[in-house]
Protein backbone atom coordinates (compact mmCIF):
# COMPACT_ATOMS: atom_id res chain seq x y z
CA UNK A 1 0.00 0.00 0.00
CA UNK A 2 1.44 3.27 -0.95
CA UNK A 3 2.03 6.31 1.40
CA UNK A 4 -0.76 8.29 -0.21
CA UNK A 5 -3.12 5.42 0.39
CA UNK A 6 -2.63 4.90 4.17
CA UNK A 7 -2.33 8.97 4.64
CA UNK A 8 -5.74 8.72 2.61
CA UNK A 9 -7.09 6.05 4.75
CA UNK A 10 -5.70 8.42 8.24
CA UNK A 11 -7.15 11.20 7.25
CA UNK A 12 -10.76 9.10 6.42
CA UNK A 13 -10.40 7.41 9.48
CA UNK A 14 -9.99 10.54 11.50
CA UNK A 15 -12.97 12.13 9.68
CA UNK A 16 -15.01 9.70 10.67
CA UNK A 17 -14.30 9.60 14.09
CA UNK A 18 -14.95 13.14 14.49
CA UNK A 19 -18.55 12.93 11.88
CA UNK A 20 -19.18 10.04 14.21
CA UNK A 21 -18.96 12.10 17.42
CA UNK A 22 -21.00 14.48 15.84
CA UNK A 23 -23.92 12.76 14.50
CA UNK A 24 -24.04 9.96 17.65
CA UNK A 25 -23.13 12.32 20.35
CA UNK A 26 -22.89 16.07 20.28
CA UNK A 27 -26.00 16.67 18.23
CA UNK A 28 -28.33 14.50 19.94
CA UNK A 29 -27.03 15.92 22.97
CA UNK A 30 -27.85 19.50 21.77
CA UNK A 31 -31.60 18.33 20.55
CA UNK A 32 -32.01 16.98 23.75
CA UNK A 33 -31.11 20.56 25.39
CA UNK A 34 -33.29 22.34 23.23
CA UNK A 35 -36.20 20.28 23.31
CA UNK A 36 -36.09 18.38 20.51
CA UNK A 37 -35.93 21.14 18.70
CA UNK A 38 -33.90 20.75 15.60
CA UNK A 39 -30.41 22.71 16.03
CA UNK A 40 -29.10 24.57 13.63
CA UNK A 41 -26.82 22.30 12.07
CA UNK A 42 -29.47 20.09 11.24
CA UNK A 43 -31.44 22.43 9.44
CA UNK A 44 -30.37 22.10 5.35
CA UNK A 45 -33.09 24.43 4.30
CA UNK A 46 -32.31 27.38 6.70
CA UNK A 47 -34.07 29.10 9.72
CA UNK A 48 -36.12 31.84 10.30
CA UNK A 49 -36.10 34.68 13.19
CA UNK A 50 -38.68 33.21 15.47
CA UNK A 51 -37.28 29.74 14.85
CA UNK A 52 -33.66 31.02 15.87
CA UNK A 53 -35.02 32.88 18.89
CA UNK A 54 -36.89 29.49 19.82
CA UNK A 55 -33.29 27.37 19.45
CA UNK A 56 -31.52 29.52 20.90
CA UNK A 57 -34.02 30.17 24.37
CA UNK A 58 -34.65 26.29 24.55
CA UNK A 59 -30.70 25.92 24.70
CA UNK A 60 -30.56 28.13 27.25
CA UNK A 61 -27.03 28.98 29.06
CA UNK A 62 -26.22 25.05 29.28
CA UNK A 63 -27.11 23.99 25.73
CA UNK A 64 -25.04 27.46 24.32
CA UNK A 65 -22.22 26.70 26.21
CA UNK A 66 -21.85 23.04 24.80
CA UNK A 67 -22.62 24.25 21.78
CA UNK A 68 -19.92 27.08 21.45
CA UNK A 69 -17.59 24.95 23.45
CA UNK A 70 -17.78 21.12 22.04
CA UNK A 71 -19.72 21.05 19.48
CA UNK A 72 -18.41 24.18 17.00
CA UNK A 73 -15.15 22.57 18.53
CA UNK A 74 -15.64 19.46 16.96
CA UNK A 75 -17.13 21.02 14.04
CA UNK A 76 -13.94 23.40 13.63
CA UNK A 77 -12.00 20.20 12.24
CA UNK A 78 -14.74 18.31 10.38
CA UNK A 79 -14.88 20.93 7.43
CA UNK A 80 -11.29 21.08 6.68
CA UNK A 81 -10.88 17.22 7.46
CA UNK A 82 -13.15 16.34 4.97
CA UNK A 83 -12.41 18.66 2.38
CA UNK A 84 -9.32 16.86 2.61
CA UNK A 85 -10.24 13.66 2.07
CA UNK A 86 -12.61 14.93 -0.99
CA UNK A 87 -10.16 16.76 -2.40
CA UNK A 88 -7.75 13.31 -2.64
CA UNK A 89 -10.58 11.09 -3.62
CA UNK A 90 -11.27 13.33 -6.53
CA UNK A 91 -7.93 13.58 -7.33
CA UNK A 92 -8.06 9.73 -7.59
CA UNK A 93 -11.18 9.43 -9.44
CA UNK A 94 -11.16 12.13 -11.85
CA UNK A 95 -8.30 13.97 -13.63
CA UNK A 96 -7.58 17.22 -15.25
CA UNK A 97 -10.32 20.15 -14.95
CA UNK A 98 -12.95 18.30 -13.53
CA UNK A 99 -10.94 16.86 -10.65
CA UNK A 100 -10.26 20.43 -10.22
CA UNK A 101 -13.75 21.42 -10.03
CA UNK A 102 -14.51 19.09 -7.54
CA UNK A 103 -11.81 19.96 -5.65
CA UNK A 104 -12.88 23.02 -5.36
CA UNK A 105 -16.48 22.38 -4.53
CA UNK A 106 -15.35 20.39 -1.20
CA UNK A 107 -13.28 23.12 -0.14
CA UNK A 108 -15.96 25.46 -0.78
CA UNK A 109 -18.05 23.74 1.44
CA UNK A 110 -15.68 23.60 3.92
CA UNK A 111 -15.93 27.56 3.80
CA UNK A 112 -19.09 27.60 3.75
CA UNK A 113 -19.50 25.16 7.27
CA UNK A 114 -17.24 27.53 8.52
CA UNK A 115 -19.28 30.34 8.08
CA UNK A 116 -22.32 28.65 9.39
CA UNK A 117 -20.39 27.95 12.26
CA UNK A 118 -19.52 32.01 12.94
CA UNK A 119 -23.07 32.64 12.55
CA UNK A 120 -24.23 30.27 14.51
CA UNK A 121 -21.63 31.62 17.47
CA UNK A 122 -22.81 34.83 17.09
CA UNK A 123 -26.50 34.00 17.29
CA UNK A 124 -25.44 31.78 20.83
CA UNK A 125 -23.47 35.07 21.94
CA UNK A 126 -26.04 37.12 21.82
CA UNK A 127 -29.08 35.12 23.01
CA UNK A 128 -32.19 34.55 21.89
CA UNK A 129 -33.13 38.58 22.79
CA UNK A 130 -30.84 40.19 21.04
CA UNK A 131 -30.79 38.35 18.01
CA UNK A 132 -31.80 40.14 14.79
CA UNK A 133 -33.02 38.93 11.60
CA UNK A 134 -29.83 40.46 9.68
CA UNK A 135 -27.59 38.13 12.30
CA UNK A 136 -30.00 35.14 11.25
CA UNK A 137 -30.59 35.57 7.87
CA UNK A 138 -26.52 35.62 7.19
CA UNK A 139 -26.39 32.48 9.24
CA UNK A 140 -29.09 30.80 7.67
CA UNK A 141 -28.27 31.06 4.06
CA UNK A 142 -24.47 30.27 5.08
CA UNK A 143 -25.84 26.90 6.25
CA UNK A 144 -28.45 26.22 3.11
CA UNK A 145 -24.95 26.97 1.00
CA UNK A 146 -23.51 24.42 2.76
CA UNK A 147 -26.18 21.79 2.31
CA UNK A 148 -26.23 23.06 -1.25
CA UNK A 149 -23.17 22.30 -1.45
CA UNK A 150 -22.66 19.61 0.03
CA UNK A 151 -25.49 17.91 -1.70
CA UNK A 152 -23.84 18.46 -5.08
CA UNK A 153 -20.50 17.41 -4.06
CA UNK A 154 -21.65 14.24 -2.68
CA UNK A 155 -23.99 13.02 -5.78
CA UNK A 156 -20.67 13.95 -7.59
CA UNK A 157 -18.47 11.73 -5.58
CA UNK A 158 -20.96 9.20 -5.83
CA UNK A 159 -21.32 9.22 -9.56
CA UNK A 160 -17.57 8.91 -9.60
CA UNK A 161 -17.67 5.98 -7.25
CA UNK A 162 -20.21 4.55 -9.59
CA UNK A 163 -18.25 4.96 -12.60
CA UNK A 164 -15.35 3.32 -11.03
CA UNK A 165 -16.94 0.34 -10.14
CA UNK A 166 -18.20 0.22 -13.49
CA UNK A 167 -14.85 0.61 -14.94
CA UNK A 168 -13.76 -1.99 -13.09
CA UNK A 169 -16.35 -4.82 -13.65
CA UNK A 170 -15.80 -4.39 -17.39
CA UNK A 171 -11.91 -4.84 -17.00
CA UNK A 172 -12.45 -8.20 -15.44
Amino acid sequence: MSRATVLFWAIFAVTMAVYLTMVLWSLPHLQQLAGGLMVFDLRPLGYSLPEARGVVAALGAEGANFYLNVQLWLDLAFPGLLAIVLVLAFRKLAKGWLASVLSAGAILMAAFDYLENRGVAAMLRAGADALTDEMVRSASRWTVMKSASSTVVFVALLLLLLLAGWRRIKRR
